[in-house]
């Protein structure tokens, strides 16, 4: 019987020293799981261990919370209901190809994992610094900084998706003329996707031309898919999207 007290005390102690890990993975000088503090961590105590290089591409990094799984889940479940009515509604307004991108776009995004990412600064040098938030990690979590990247990726509503070179101060909407857009594709906006996971909406018509939104190396440009023509229309759908992709890594949106 004390063989048994002093036994559970032991996997006491042991569970109590255990606080959980974060893995790193990608161009980091020291890949793998950093075992959190006691109290919990934050993105410091994990960056100062796995030590990204200063070639990899920090603007792009990824930090992967399970926490936002669920969250994300059910955001990709409501662009999916929603492509799904683009589609039959597409069908009973008599648009075949718009039917068609809603069933491409569909098979497109249940491909797609679920990855928890959290949009945050992941500079180590403005961690460190103060002029990004040192967020809190926890047991489970990842993070990975990707190699360097210079290239900008169009999508959507196009006849392919174009991988097109990046152009330093180039304006976003000045990047589709590199890409066949299709009939079927809103013409009044796009949306941008920088690669830390920001997304915004940006006027390129004539009356609504905004400009400064320039693209950094590695940023996705969504062409939306219009359904302002239909009844109902959707209008949520493509910021929707646009959301689900910026939670993707690099080499999993084609």
């Amino acid at each position: 019987m004390k063989r048994l007290t002093k036994w559970s005390a032991c996997l006491l102690l042991v569970s109590g020293l255990s606080h959980g890990a974060v893995t790193v993975t990608g161009d980091v000088q020291v890949p793998g799981p950093v075992e959190l503090p006691a109290g919990g961590g934050r993105l410091s105590d994990v960056i100062s261990v796995a030590v990204p290089n200063a070639e990899s591409y920090w603007l792009g990094a990824f930090l992967l919370r399970r926490a936002l799984v669920e969250e994300q889940n059910r955001l990709k479940i409501g662009v999916l209901f929603d492509l799904q009515v683009l589609q039959r509604t597409a069908l009973l307004f008599d648009r075949p190809s718009r039917a068609s991108l809603a069933l491409r776009t569909f098979e497109e995004v249940s491909a797609m994992p679920v990855t928890g990412r959290q949009v945050a600064v992941l500079d180590p040098v403005a961690i460190e610094v103060g002029f990004a938030r040192n967020v809190r990690v926890e047991d489970g979590d990842r993070l990975i900084y990707p190699p360097r990247v210079d290239e900008v990726e169009v999508l959507g509503a196009v006849a392919e998706p174009c991988h097109l070179p990046h152009i330093l101060r180039q304006e976003a909407r000045d990047y589709l003329q590199g890409c066949t857009l299709l009939d079927d594709a809103e013409a009044d906006y796009l949306w941008l996707i920088q690669p830390d996971g920001s997304t915004r909406q940006v006027g390129i018509a004539p009356w609504n031309r905004e400009s400064g939104h320039v693209p950094a190396a590695g940023s996705k440009i969504l062409v939306p898919l219009k359904n302002d023509d239909l009844n109902p229309p959707i209008p949520e759908l493509n910021q929707q999207l646009a959301e689900f992709l910026a939670t993707q890594l690099a080499e999993v949106v084609h």
